[in-house]
């Protein structure tokens, strides 16, 4: 195998390809990345066995085909000092050297035929969701999914289709995180993905997408990329269960100034109580120090008795951040119960802090 490519094609398909690799033991293959020419065409996959990535160019210089491995840390590495230009990649002898003017540089290679096997999407059941809408709604949820929770499947996200709407939900147990898109279907399906697949999936995909699944895997497939992830196996809870049914007190309050007031507070404590008074927000940091934080906005509330809620604002701040409204919706029954964030198609549900 023998081409010539741009460094900047391979350093971008080499970056992509970093989170896919086994870090820790570099003995392992799937330390390594496969790299395939074939009929002026390069094909580049990195897996961990859990989730996938493979990538096609023809914006390759082809010289002689063949395949390989090489380790893609040290691949990277190599290629993000080289100069901008034309990058040499050739095999002799077990042996990638990779070469630009007076530069040279080897690595070691592992049998190409030892590279696992990547699930074909071919003949597999398909999800009919446009590239954006599955992009948009996984970005909304992202921030609430758990991290390290013994239930695996809260470490993940859910994809729930019914026959009327589309669910994206996620839950770390204080909140939950839910976007529903009407759409049509003629089958139901809830599939559960890993939290590291999802960001993955943000970073790859914007254009016109396909999207196939089995019992075991989902597998995403674009004209440049094909993307798959291992499914987490439980049961997601019901989610629809958690959103209040009724809510007693509606404001429609502005984005950008609950955001500046947050982020004050935030300075001396990330839990704030706010305070809805007839024309007046009041922000307080809840803090067990001796330090004090505290400001306010003109707001008319309709409340004529005050409501106080206590809140992690990074809750509140992930909602804000996520929406493209100059405005948002929340929803109040009691002070010590469940409070609902809302902007179109979007909900979070938040847990208060007891005080």
């Amino acid at each position: 195998m023998k081409i010539t490519v741009s460094k900047s094609i391979i350093e971008n398909i080499l970056n992509h390809a970093q989170p896919f690799l086994e870090k820790k033991d570099t003995s392992q293959i799937t330390s390594h990345v496969y790299l395939n020419v074939s009929k002026s065409i390069l094909t580049l996959k990195a897996t961990d066995y859990e989730i996938g990535y493979l990538v096609t160019t023809d914006k390759v210089n082809v010289i002689s085909e063949g395949s390989t491995t090489a380790n893609g840390k040290k691949f990277i590495d190599i290629i993000r000092i080289l100069k901008d230009g034309e990058i040499s990649l050739e095999v002799k002898n077990d042996i990638l050297y990779i070469s630009q003017s007076h530069s040279k540089f080897k690595l070691p290679t592992f049998s190409h035929n030892d590279f696992p096997e990547f699930p074909n999407y071919k003949g597999k059941s398909q999800i009919s969701i446009d590239s954006h809408f599955l992009i948009d709604s996984l970005k909304k949820i992202t921030p609430a999914i758990d991290i390290n929770n013994p239930k695996f499947e809260l470490n993940g996200a859910l994809i729930d289709i019914k026959h009327e709407n589309l669910n994206f939900a996620s839950t770390d147990t204080r909140r939950l995180a839910v976007v529903t898109i009407a759409k049509d279907s003629s089958t139901e399906l809830s599939i559960i993905l890993p939290r590291k697949a999802i960001i993955e999936i943000q970073k790859l995909f914007f254009d016109n997408i396909e999207l196939y699944y089995d019992q075991t895997n989902l597998i995403i497939h674009s004209d440049q990329y094909t993307f798959f992830t291992k499914l987490i196996n439980g049961k997601f809870p019901e989610y629809s269960r958690i959103i209040p049914k009724e809510i007693a007190n509606t404001l429609v309050l502005p984005k950008s100034v609950m955001i500046e007031s947050i982020k004050q507070i935030t300075t001396i404590s990330t839990d704030v109580k706010i305070t809805f008074f007839n024309d007046l927000i009041t922000f307080e940091s809840l803090s067990d120090d001796n330090i004090e934080a505290k400001t306010e906005i003109s707001f008319s509330t309709g409340f004529v008795i005050p409501f106080t809620i206590a809140i992690n604002s990074r809750y509140l701040l992930d909602f804000l951040n996520a929406i493209n409204s100059s405005e948002f919706s929340l929803g109040l029954n009691e002070g010590n119960l469940p409070f609902v964030l809302s902007d179109e198609n979007f909900k979070t549900v938040v847990m208060p802090i007891v005080i």
